[in-house]
């Protein structure tokens, strides 16, 4: 089978004066992730998605918070760890299609520069990676500004 489909999700509570990474791109924000890592929620589920595509396990497996190897780890060298093996292995990126889901900040101004970074760490062009931003409408714990969130479905093709 010369395609693969993977999705992948990722959710962290918010706490202030925490710094706040998305898709590799620092956001100014009054909050940012708890995490054991660097939190940036958009690059673990495009990890979890590539992984999933290729039946690989989950990001947990592969970089466990049980491991003081990772904590404070970079996200973007997460995922290129990754995506060395994928690539190694005759996979590469078709597509990523990709929803954070956070009540704030607004992420209007910053989907075009996080949609490049992530075709730079995916090794493709910018267009075929699509960036949406979603509110949880002041419901649940996005909608309040307790957690932020993200969703990646991600398209493997074999090189």
């Amino acid at each position: 089978m010369n395609l693969r489909v993977g999705l992948g999700h990722d959710t962290h509570r918010l706490e202030h004066g925490k710094r706040l990474v998305i898709g590799g791109v620092d956001i100014p924000h009054t909050h940012g992730p708890v995490a054991h890592s660097d939190g940036d929620v958009l690059l673990h589920a495009l990890t979890d998605a590539v992984l999933g595509a290729l039946g690989w396990g989950d990001i947990g497996e592969w970089f466990p918070d049980t491991d003081e190897m990772f904590q404070g780890a970079d996200s973007a060298e997460l995922l290129n760890q990754v995506m060395q093996k994928v690539q190694a292995s005759g996979w590469e990126v078709g597509n990523a299609d990709c929803i954070v889901f956070a009540q704030k900040p607004k992420l209007s101004a910053y989907k075009k520069t996080i949609s490049e970074k992530i075709a730079e760490l995916l090794s493709v062009d910018s267009e075929n990676i699509n960036v949406k931003a979603k509110t949880g409408e002041k419901v649940g714990p996005v909608g309040r500004e307790e957690a932020i969130c993200a969703e990646v479905v991600v398209l493997l093709t074999r090189s």
